[in-house]
Order: structure tokens, then C-alpha cells, then sequence
């Protein structure tokens, strides 16, 4: 498995400094750019379009906390996570939010679909900016969880730097992996509540 950290040449922890990423990223693939190598060989450009392919695979992946987190745990643990799908701690509360409020807007457009009044639509039109407004704050309690997560991820990352080099004996032990693995989840139930909500105020827009 390619490592995304070694190829862009940053620290393999789960935070990472932004702008660093940013510019190893566009110095590597300026190097790698297909346009450098139009007059090269077949070959040369091959290898040079396959290398400015994985740096910005890379790229994507590393900028991105909850794919950065399942590259890092893939490389530690020698296997993806298991599917399963419990929820993580601590986010119970805002699981069950997300789930009622988007059933209860659900519920509302159906409602607004099928009334024809001109009185009523008047109604429901300010009832559709109301909850927008609850679904925006919503967000920004999602917003909120995961900027509590990337905090952490600045704290976990003192593991990763006192952590015996990668290959070396003692290093998945050294690791809280689990922790890892429990974070991840949550970036990845976050990424799914962004798309719920904002597919709901998208609709209520319409």
C-alpha cells in the first residue's frame, strides 16, 4: 500500500499542517506536470502522467480528515476497519437529532407538495424558512463536533511523533489505534449528516 505521507513528504500523524500539505503537494506535481514531458518518450510520460495521478490521489486523500484517518489507520494496523456500523461515542444525541429533524422536514415537503391553496402556501413558506433556520443550526452543531475532533487530532498526534519508526517492533502498540478508529467513524457520520441536512435545505429552497 503506497504511503501518502512518505510520497508528499509530511509527518505520518493523524493532524496535518495545511499550507505544508499544500505546498509539498504543488511542488511534487509541478515536477510530475504531463505538460513537462509532451515531447518525452511514450514511456516518460506514462510514468510521468501515472506519478501526477498518485500525488494528487494523495493529495485529496490527506486534505480530507476522515480519509487521511482511514489511510493512517489502513498503514498502522494492516487492514481497513471493520464495516460495522455502531455509533461512536459521544454522538448519540446529535444521531438521533439529525435522524428526527430531517424525518420531520421530510414530512414537511410532502406536505407542502401536495397543497394547491395560495393561503396555505403562504403559511408553509414561512414555515420552510423556520426550518431552514433549524437545519442550519443543526449544521453548525455538526460543524462544532467535528472541530472538536480535529483538536484531538493535534493532541494524538504527540503519539505518532514518540512512537517507534513504522516497521519497528512495539509501534501499533504504541498507538492508540482504537481511539484512531472511533474518530474516523465520527468524521464519517458527519460527512453523512452535512449531505443529509444540506440535501433538505436545497430542498426547501425549491
Amino acid at each position: 500500500m503506497e504511503d501518502y505521507f512518505a510520497l508528499l513528504n509530511v509527518p505520518r500523524r493523524p493532524a496535518v499542517n495545511e499550507e505544508a500539505l499544500k505546498e509539498h503537494f504543488l511542488q511534487l506535481s509541478a515536477a510530475a506536470h504531463p505538460d513537462r514531458f509532451h515531447s518525452a518518450p511514450a514511456v516518460e510520460r506514462q510514468q510521468a502522467n501515472a506519478r501526477y495521478a498518485e500525488l494528487n490521489a494523495a493529495y485529496n486523500c490527506l486534505k480530507e480528515p476522515k480519509e487521511r484517518l482511514l489511510h493512517l489507520y489502513t498503514l498502522e494496523s494492516g487492514a481497513k476497519p471493520a464495516d460495522i456500523q455502531r455509533i461512536p461515542p459521544g454522538t448519540m444525541d446529535l444521531f438521533v437529532e439529525v435522524g428526527q429533524t430531517c424525518r420531520d422536514v421530510d414530512g414537511f415537503l410532502a406536505e407542502r407538495a401536495k397543497t394547491a391553496s395560495p393561503l396555505l402556501k403562504v403559511r408553509l413558506f414561512q414555515q420552510g424558512m423556520d426550518w431552514t433556520d433549524r437545519l442550519n443550526a443543526l449544521q453548525q452543531k455538526v460543524n462544532g463536533k467535528r472541530a472538536e475532533l480535529l483538536a484531538e487530532l493535534e493532541t494524538l498526534s504527540a503519539a505518532w511523533e514518540n512512537a517507534p519508526p513504522p516497521g519497528a517492533p512495539g509501534r501499533a502498540a504504541a498507538l492508540p489505534l482504537e481511539r484512531l478508529e472511533q474518530i474516523y467513524r465520527v468524521f464519517s457520520y458527519a460527512a453523512r449528516w452535512t449531505a443529509q441536512i444540506q440535501e433538505r435545505v436545497v430542498q426547501l429552497a425549491i
